[in-house]
């Protein structure tokens, strides 16, 4: 296989998403592997890649705007004092092969280098797996480990004197269209990981931006013109970091690494994150997305 050319990930014998391993982007779009674009089984499109907005915007995939000051995000850096700023800081994300890669997945390792130094390896595993007719389910697992032989932390703008904007882990950038999409999460039962898989229940649930971004819950969704995306955290540690939730100024949605404060990672430790989407056609309700979710999370 080419590592050049797009990995396409097939579900329910059709083609659903793309993953391009090596991006021709420029340096202050910290390039790094995308999925895009990611379309429901009926070929809807749901990802969104380089937009007018935020050209550094990749699809779906990990984007991080603070390793020790290197920016893995793309565009400006937010400086404390300062706000934005134009920064020759940028990182990248390499891909350094696949260990396994099926038509429904792949096993592939990273380095995240910057400034001519290696400081993270990852460890990335993606999966597609049929959920019903409508729906099917994204899994992305990332295991971080700090290779530099120093002490790290991970930060976001939030941490760095901007409020609300916490973003930085899994992201997943969605189209943007006339009206934007709407909004919910977990149902009672789900917001504290109590439901019976730690996927979340129905039932009386949070409703809009506001009410979702910045929260703790299991799962979260966002749903457009003719598709529906559910977002959930796939392990308890997931689960303990906030959702990012942007909807009214642009439709994207990604989890906190670094909320409250910096994320420490020490020399030689490793972090792991999982998430799963439930990528559907239609407009879901609650109770259906729940029941979707727990099916992705327990398959």
């Amino acid at each position: 296989m080419n590592p050049e050319a797009p990995t396409v990930l097939r579900c329910a014998g059709r083609a659903v998403a793309r993953y391009t391993t090596r991006p021709d982007l420029a340096a202050d779009h910290s390039p790094r592997p995308y999925l895009h674009p990611v379309t429901t089984l009926a070929g809807r499109p749901v990802t969104e890649t380089v937009p007018e907005d935020h050209p550094h915007h990749l699809g779906a995939g990990v984007a991080v705007p603070d390793v020790a000051g290197h920016n893995f995000w793309g565009g400006r850096t937010f400086v404390r004092v300062l706000g934005p700023v134009e920064l020759d800081n940028h990182g990248v994300q390499r891909h350094d092969g696949f260990k396994l890669c099926d038509p429904d997945g792949f096993v592939e390792e990273l380095s995240w280098t910057a400034g001519g130094e290696r400081l993270l390896r990852e460890h990335r595993t993606v999966a597609a797996t049929a959920l019903t007719d409508t729906a099917w389910a994204l899994d992305l697992t990332f295991s971080l480990t700090n290779v530099s032989g120093r002490d790290l932390s991970i930060g976001s703008p939030a941490t760095n004197g901007r409020p609300g904007a916490a973003y930085g882990g899994f992201f997943w950038r969605a189209p943007k269209e006339a009206t934007a999409p709407v909004v919910f999460g977990a149902g009672t039962g789900g917001t504290d990981g109590s439901g019976a898989d730690g996927a979340g229940t129905g039932g009386s649930g949070a409703d809009g931006e506001e009410a979702v971004h910045g929260a703790r819950g299991d799962w979260v969704a966002l749903s457009g013109e003719g598709w529906t995306l559910v977002f959930a955290g796939a392990t308890a540690r997931t689960r303990e970091d906030p959702w990012f939730v942007r909807a009214a100024e642009y439709p994207g949605v990604g989890s906190s690494l670094a909320h409250d404060g910096r994320l420490p990672v020490a020399a030689g430790e490793t972090f792991v994150r999982r998430v799963v989407t439930v990528v559907a056609d239609g407009q879901l309700d609650r109770d259906s997305a729940a029941a979707l979710v727990r099916k992705a999370v327990a398959s």
